[in-house]
């Protein structure tokens, strides 16, 4: 197993948190491929959607995935809709990827108080949790297509999940060496 985690999940599903949480339980390098997206662009995906389209947005996401799936010790925490591409889909592949769940309603409140949400982040197109709910029906079948394990962390905060996460992954890149249910792993 390749030494590199892709978080996967909608908008609001604590990817980023987890992923710092998680990276430096390992000793590794957490990185938000937004965030890497953004500073390649010069400006935030909500300016990229609205002067370039989401075409182009699609277009940087992938590249910045493909250049990220290079890297080692490394907990990515990837965009919402990374996984709307076949070959990003293929990319995931490249490690070990972990779909973060949560419903619809707890994701909703979660992006009203979340400052990027209007700063940087495009708005919902026919806003509120109905589109939340239809997005997440249309994403959820790619989530699951990519995902060697999902977390449900509607009730969890991200320590928890970084915790469990951390307890789940192989004895090669955990330094727990623990599986699921907190078991002994033989090592490799």
């Amino acid at each position: 197993m390749k030494p590199r985690i892709f978080l996967i999940g909608y908008r609001g599903a604590g990817k980023t948190s987890v992923a710092k949480l998680l990276a430096a339980k390992l000793g590794w390098t957490a990185v938000d491929a937004d965030v890497v997206l953004e500073e390649r662009a010069g400006k935030t995906i909500r300016q990229i959607f609205a002067d370039e389209g989401e075409t182009a947005f699609r277009d940087l996401e992938s590249a910045v995935l493909a250049d990220l799936a290079q890297r080692e010790k490394v907990v990515v925490a990837t965009g919402g809709g990374v996984v709307l591409r076949p070959e990003n889909r293929e990319l995931l592949k490249s490690g070990t990827t972990v779909w973060l769940i949560s419903d619809a309603e707890s994701i909703w409140r979660r992006l009203q108080v979340d400052p990027t949400t209007a700063e940087r982040r495009p708005n919902l197109s026919q806003g509120g949790l109905a589109e939340i709910v239809e997005m997440l029906a249309k994403r959820e079948p790619l989530y699951r297509e990519c995902a060697d394990w999902s977390i449900d962390g509607t009730h969890l905060n991200s320590h928890q999940l970084a915790e469990k996460i951390g307890a789940w992954l192989p004895a090669p890149l955990s330094p727990l060496g623990r599986g699921p249910g907190g078991e002994e792993r033989e090592r490799c």
